[in-house]
């Protein structure tokens, strides 16, 4: 993908300077932090990766559906 065709998410000032954020830098970011975050919280055995797993898969059956689903 070459610079025309990153689309800008946000823009941040930081150490000065104006920065522009992509919406892939944002994502990546974003998995980081999360992938952290689990990783402590099953390190300091505040939850299980077998419940994480249920509640992901709970929320996702309870805000995702398909197409097919959403006309019922």
């Amino acid at each position: 993908m070459d610079e025309k065709e990153k689309k800008v998410a946000l823009k941040i000032f930081f150490d000065g300077k104006w920065k522009e954020i992509t919406y892939e830098e944002l994502c990546l970011s974003n998995n980081l932090a999360q992938e952290a975050l689990v990783t402590l919280l099953v390190k300091k055995k505040l939850i299980e990766p077998k419940e994480l797993m249920e509640m992901i898969a709970k929320i996702r059956k309870e805000r995702y559906r398909t197409p097919e689903e959403k006309k019922e």
